[in-house]
């Protein structure tokens, strides 16, 4: 129910923001130069609005008020308006970087840290060991490894998450596959941890939600996800890994292959001498595209992927998944180097 209200309100809430984004030039056409750039033509940025509007209204309906809710939300919003002001002003990268460090601060800040994370070798490893408590109008603590983790692997997945939405109908398929992905986990936990129903119900909402968008992102698309969107997927990726029990190697495992192709991005910037704030066409999108495949094959592919790496996210031990990510970022790193090595001897073009 949860999913089909949130699925509705994106759905019904998108043309509204093409007839804005029409209407304030929030507009990707020939105008605007990016390297990253796959389509053609004017396509209408800003699709975060809808996307949030969708996980909004129904959390704020349907599920109970808490601090670490009202901490979500906001982190959302933020997000969503900085977003904005990136597809209509195209903000510096480093400045959008400060401004996700900021907003996970506020999420964390909320409430939303990572206790412990499941050690592959078995146990668990303790980050709320090292606490710091101060009287600011009250008493607080700030647990300092757990909050300094979560804001790390907050923005991270910002970031990451939105490298590989370069094709109509990729992102917004592989995150609603995520979502259900980890609201399955949560209910697994859920006799034994009332919490994880709330979990469960906005990991539902966030997969409804971005299903809702998948209609008009995917090819031909009338809207992109935007800066807004793209950030707002990661943040709640990362929050819902967060609080379905630190289950953070889950949430690597299902996003396996856009987490893989950040990794060898981050280290190609990185290798190459140039920022790793810098877009560049070297995503494995790209390469696709370049091998010939069409952008509905492509978002497919991405899918199908996803929902294989969910299945074996939700059946594999913690030194299983361990294994699988590793084994995912071998077979990438082997197809690009064979990419590499097939164009140096003139075979690809």
């Amino acid at each position: 129910m949860l999913l089909l209200i949130a699925f509705l309100i994106t759905f019904l809430t998108t043309p509204l923001a093409i007839f804005i984004a029409k209407k304030t030039g929030l507009l990707d056409d020939k105008r605007r130069f990016h390297p990253a750039k796959t389509h053609q033509g004017a396509v209408a940025r800003g699709g975060g609005i809808s996307l949030y509007l969708g996980i909004f209204l129904t959390s704020l309906i349907f599920l109970q008020y808490s601090k670490v809710l009202a901490g979500i939300l906001l982190g959302g919003l933020l997000t969503v308006l900085i977003g904005l002001w990136d597809d209509l002003r195209d903000l510096p990268p480093r400045f959008r970087f400060f401004l996700n460090i900021l907003t996970a601060l506020i999420v964390v800040a909320m409430g939303v840290g990572v206790p412990f994370i499941t050690n592959p070798l078995g146990g668990v490893l303790q980050l709320d060991t090292l606490k710091l408590t101060f009287d600011l109008f009250g008493t607080h603590s700030i647990l300092i490894i757990a909050d300094i983790f979560a804001v790390i692997w907050i923005v991270y997945l910002m970031n990451s998450i939105g490298w590989s939405a370069g094709v109509d109908g990729q992102l917004p398929g592989f995150v609603a596959i995520s979502a259900i992905v980890i609201a399955i986990l949560s209910s697994r936990f859920a006799a034994h941890d009332i919490s994880q129903v709330v979990v469960g119900n906005l990991a539902l909402i966030t997969a409804g939600s971005f299903l809702g968008f998948l209609p008009w992102n995917f090819y031909p698309q009338k809207i992109m996800p935007g800066y807004g969107g793209k950030t707002l997927a990661g943040l709640m990726l990362a929050v819902l890994s967060i609080l379905s029990g630190a289950k953070v190697g889950t949430a690597i495992l299902v996003l396996g292959l856009p987490m893989a192709d950040s990794f060898y991005t981050l280290l190609r910037r990185i290798l190459s001498k140039k920022s790793p704030f810098v877009a560049d066409r070297g995503h494995l999108h790209h390469k696709l595209l370049d091998l010939g495949w069409g952008r509905r094959k492509i978002a497919v592919f991405y899918w199908i992927v996803s929902i294989v790496l969910g299945l074996f996210a939700l059946n594999l031990t913690s030194g299983g998944k361990l294994f699988a990510i590793v084994v995912i970022i071998l077979i990438l790193g082997i197809f690009l180097l064979a990419l590499k090595l097939l164009r140096f001897f003139g075979v690809l073009a």
